[in-house]
């Protein structure tokens, strides 16, 4: 039965260290049971044939050696031939040297104890397929020495001893299924357990990092806000005072009026940093209809970019619901609708929609799209393509996205022309009404 498996799992390349170890083990073990063998049994045996099997997986297992991967990680398809290896090697030594009577059967259960440990489900039912196929062959099969020897030794005994053997033989079969089942069922469970902890932890890891990013530039921020607060206000003050003194001027007033506008903006950004910093909760945000939200984004962004076109697009037809949102978010979406435009984009699409659980935001810009390189960082803090870019744009958007229990993809447009942002919330703990 032909055996097809996926290669989509890399492992360490510290498991095939391991194996080639214990098969080193295996054959110095074998040639010193031979010697053994042929000192002290009377019955011949096939020396020829077992010291080329011998050599051959020597030969095998040198060759393994030097031409290991030099990576990191070995592909499991890789590790999994290798085990298939050992199995046709131990089976051809098993048949020469007593078929299923050999009390070194058992070791079929290592490979298959391997691969549950090591290897997804795919690989550990295809290593218990070949491993009982392995032992029936045993079985039903034996060498045409041992059946001689068996048939002699029958002729000579009686007839209860041979319903003995017989039993004796099937209780070991019984046995080394029962041993297959064992593995399968619940090692593997196990197994999996384990696997997915790892998993878990190194999730938990990887948010605990990201969570630390995010709380010193908290910090860095805090400071920054208190430090910046005394000479904003000293230029308010100024322009204020410009104001009067150059009202006759009225292109030298109009300079002073966009100077003092920039000022103004740069003390509510400070305030909203404040206001806005801590969870997201009904009291510390505002509602409004999801629909003028964006449209009230849209706007003030728009009216900063005047040389990017943006539209936004919504749901005909169906009531849009009442939210509760904090700056936060704004300063989200504020953040990629920059990085959109940043990157080349004369055009812009702002797309909305939700359901009775998710609301739904897209952005699509037709801009230079997101290298191999840049794909490769995103979501890293400190690192920007833009010259005096800091690299936190799409990292703040996305910690808020996920402190808001929602998730945030971005790749690039199907056509090879642009990029697009996928953020989906979840409205339970944003929703108040339906307007």
């Amino acid at each position: 039965m032909p055996i097809v498996l996926e290669d989509k799992h890399p492992i360490s390349t510290y498991h095939l260290q391991r194996l080639l170890l214990f098969r080193s083990s295996m054959i110095v073990a074998e040639i010193l049971l031979l010697t053994i063998a042929t000192r002290l049994s009377d019955a011949p045996l096939p020396l020829s044939q077992i010291m080329l099997i011998i050599t051959a997986y020597a030969l095998f297992h040198m060759i393994t050696w030097i031409k290991r991967p030099q990576t990191n990680t070995i592909s499991p398809n890789y590790l999994f031939a290798q085990l298939g290896v050992d199995v046709l090697a131990l089976t051809l030594m098993l048949y020469y040297t007593g078929g299923s009577n050999n009390p070194f059967v058992s070791l079929f259960l290592l490979p298959l104890l391997l691969v549950a440990a090591i290897l997804p489900k795919p690989y550990i039912w295809s290593m218990a397929v070949i491993t009982t196929i392995s032992y029936a062959t045993l079985l039903l099969l034996p060498f045409e020495q041992q059946t001689h020897d068996m048939s002699h030794m029958a002729g000579m005994a009686m007839q209860h001893s041979s319903s003995a053997m017989n039993t004796h033989a099937m209780g070991m079969a019984a046995s080394f299924l029962f041993s297959v089942v064992v593995i399968l069922f619940f090692v593997v469970s196990m197994a999996e357990s384990l696997r997915d902890r790892e998993r878990k932890l190194a999730n938990a890891h990887e948010k605990s990092l990201r969570d630390e990013h995010v709380i010193a530039l908290g910090t860095l921020a805090a400071g920054a806000a208190h430090e910046l607060g005394t000479p904003l206000g000293t230029m308010a003050i100024l322009t204020k005072e410009m104001e009067s003194e150059y009202a006759d001027d009225a292109e030298l007033l109009e300079q002073i009026q966009i100077l003092r506008a920039q000022v103004d903006r740069c003390k509510s950004t400070i305030s909203q940093m404040s206001s806005s910093a801590g969870q997201l909760r009904a009291t510390g945000g505002k509602n409004m209809v999801i629909t003028d939200y964006i449209s009230s984004i849209g706007k003030h962004w728009q009216s900063e970019h005047a040389l990017t076109q943006l539209e936004t697009h919504y749901p005909e037809g169906r009531d849009a619901p009442e939210l509760v949102v904090d700056d936060t978010l704004q300063q989200a979406l504020m953040s990629l609708l920059n990085n959109a435009s940043d990157a080349g984009a004369q055009y812009i699409q702002l797309n909305l929609d939700w359901d009775d659980t998710h609301l739904n935001i897209t952005i699509c810009d037709d801009g230079e799209g997101l290298s191999a390189e840049v794909q490769s960082t995103l979501g890293k803090p400190f690192i920007s393509t833009k010259a005096d870019g800091q690299g936190l744009g799409f990292y703040l958007a996305q910690a808020v996205i996920s402190r808001m229990g929602g998730n945030i993809q971005i790749k690039n447009q199907t056509s090879g022309k642009g990029a697009c942002v996928d953020i989906q919330l979840p409205l339970q703990n944003m929703r108040t009404s339906h307007a």
